[in-house]
């Protein structure tokens, strides 16, 4: 049977008013609450689409975002965290995390949280690491190159290729990119070490150590002052008992 078209007409205008209705509800209506939620991973996006953070399992951990695109990273496979991304849809830090027994019970675990310099790798660094009853924990401050004129995928391309070269051309390729500020520079390293020691490092902007304060795991403090190839120029020991407290 043959409808009248004042009467498709009429369908068609009623759907478009009840939907309207609906998506009017739903934005008035207040945000949903979960007591508690199960999820292997959670995408943060803003209206346009763009993802500016992702909660994940091990499983689904992502690879490497970049310019709204994901690379592949099965590095990360082992870890589980988050990630947080910048305008453009490219990684700027993260929290990653694992830890579990490994032979002969021990521990194998490892945490960091991170924050990138824009289109480059960590500008700030606070790590645990723990392999076969050893762990070290520490605080990183770097210097990243400016990453709208030398991005993190630029280096990573020229590192590859460098390390096809023969051993005196990688060398001076390494000197080259060194000397263009293209490589990260160390500045301060705060944190305990594998021999239980606890040390702070003050580099210069070739990330040279030039200051270092020592506290050995006997309870031994130093002070070291470096000349600009590494080499300890001068050391003060500080003789401090509790005789003299």
């Amino acid at each position: 049977m043959k409808l009248p078209n004042n009467f498709l007409s009429g369908l068609s205008a009623g759907v478009v008013v009840m939907t309207s209705a609906l998506l009017l509800m739903a934005a008035q209506s207040p945000p949903t609450k979960f007591d508690e939620i199960d999820v292997g991973r959670i995408n943060i996006r803003e209206p346009d689409g763009t993802l500016r953070m992702v909660v994940s399992n091990r499983a689904q951990f992502p690879g490497s975002p970049w310019k709204g695109n994901e690379i592949p990273r099965p590095d990360r496979k082992a870890f589980a965290g988050m990630l947080f991304m910048n305008d453009e849809g490219t990684e700027n830090g993260g929290f990653i995390q694992k830890g579990a027994l490994g032979a002969y019970g021990k521990a194998s675990a490892g945490l960091s949280l991170t924050f990138d310099r824009f289109r480059q790798d960590q500008a700030i660094q606070l790590l645990h690491a723990e392999e076969g009853g050893r762990a070290l924990s520490m605080l990183a401050i770097n210097d990243e190159a400016d990453g709208t004129q030398f991005d993190v995928m630029q280096r990573s391309e020229r590192m590859k290729a460098i390390r096809a070269l023969e051993p005196a051309a990688r060398r001076a390729a390494i000197q080259e990119m060194r000397e263009k500020n293209q490589l990260p520079n160390n500045r301060v390293m705060l944190g305990t070490t594998a021999d239980g020691a606890s040390a702070l490092s003050l580099a210069d902007a070739q990330g040279r150590p030039r200051l270092m304060l020592l506290v050995t795991a006997s309870g031994k403090p130093s002070v070291q002052l470096l000349n600009d190839k590494g080499k300890i120029e001068k050391v003060i020991e500080i003789e401090v008992s509790s005789k003299t407290l």
